[in-house]
């Protein structure tokens, strides 16, 4: 089963057993018509991957920076560069390789002649959205330059700090196929992605509609399909409405339980700091808004707890060798962990 079929599942059961009828405390009615607005725009071009797309709005919602990890081809660049033009906001792109240096993202300082002072050149990681195309292709040292970036929004050049613009969100792409010239991410920069998403091979029924719609299209650009809606101001809006999404203190538990679990867990080399719990919770809330309620329930923990995990945990040795996977023990904690109700 892949990551979207598993996660049209938990929708499904999270709708059976939220109640039939219930008053939000938030008014979410505005954030759940934008969500729908984007989720229409993406379905012009990409097909299925509902999942992906409901994570990575989850993501932009939760302020969290998303890795799309997938073999070439199955529209992990196109999918970032679409999410990007359904909202009104600034686009970078940055194709990462090996002679990149870390001046190349930040920007450097410029001497100028005629006020006979140096000037800073803003770089490409100024903007409101970026997407990083095949971030494991540039070495540590340009790595360690987002390190800022992605947990502060803001970088420091010459002594001075520079903010980022309201909303900032880095979408990052890899290809866990290819290993010549790349290089491991460190683990402390996984740690600052909020989710990492699998996106695995279409189905037959999708790949025929992918086919077809690529046949009907003839040269018309694809991208021109999509236009954008929400502005910075509403996204901005809608973050900070996430926020007020309750959460109850056993839920709070339940979290904190999984994260225990995975550093207990003889499986793992390594377990889940406490950015993961503060990832998973902001995670949940945001996904909770985007179906339209202001609680979050076990069944969106679920949900969010393995992209927001994976990434974070290492399997041991033996385990990887037996080809154990970080989605399966994750998977096998929550079903051992008693759901609060």
């Amino acid at each position: 089963m892949d990551f979207t079929e598993e996660n049209n599942e938990l929708q499904a059961s999270n709708e059976q057993e939220t109640p039939l009828s219930f008053t939000n405390r938030i008014d979410l009615t505005e954030l759940q018509e934008g969500i729908q607005q984007i989720r229409t725009e993406l379905s012009k071009v990409i097909v299925g991957q509902k999942g992906m797309i409901d994570m990575l709005i989850t993501a932009l919602l939760a302020k969290g920076h998303v890795l799309i990890e997938g073999v070439p081809g199955v529209a992990k660049t196109i999918t970032a560069k679409l999410l990007a033009k359904s909202l009104t906001v600034d686009f970078g792109r940055i194709q990462f390789t090996p002679d990149l240096m870390p001046s190349d993202i930040l920007g450097t300082s410029i001497f100028d002649m005629k006020k006979s002072e140096f000037e800073f050149k803003k770089g490409p990681v100024f903007t409101n959205m970026l997407l990083i195309d095949e971030i494991n292709r540039a070495p540590a040292k340009t790595q360690a330059a987002l390190f800022e970036v992605m947990e502060e929004r803001q970088i420091t050049m010459d002594g001075t700090k520079y903010s980022l613009e309201a909303p900032f969100m880095v979408l990052a792409t890899q290809n866990p196929i290819e290993q010549e010239g790349t290089y491991r991410l460190p683990e402390a920069q996984l740690d600052r992605f909020l989710f990492k998403i699998n996106v695995d091979y279409p189905s037959l029924e999708e790949e025929v509609e992918i086919i077809v719609r690529e046949h009907d299209l003839k040269e018309a650009n694809k991208i021109d399909k999509v236009h954008s809606f929400l502005t910075k101001e509403q996204i901005t809006k809608y973050q900070t409405l996430v926020n007020d999404v309750v959460v109850e203190p056993h839920l709070l538990k339940y979290i904190a339980e999984i994260i225990i679990n995975t550093r207990s867990n003889q499986f793992l080399y390594i377990g889940a700091s406490p950015r993961a719990s503060i990832a998973i919770l902001k995670a949940s809330k945001a996904f909770a808004a985007i179906n339209g309620r202001d609680f979050v329930t076990p069944e969106d923990i679920k949900t969010v707890a393995v992209p927001v995990l994976q990434h974070r945990i290492i399997v041991t040795p033996e385990r990887e060798m037996e080809g154990v996977t970080s989605k399966q023990i994750i998977q096998q904690i929550i079903q051992t962990i008693e759901i609060p109700r």
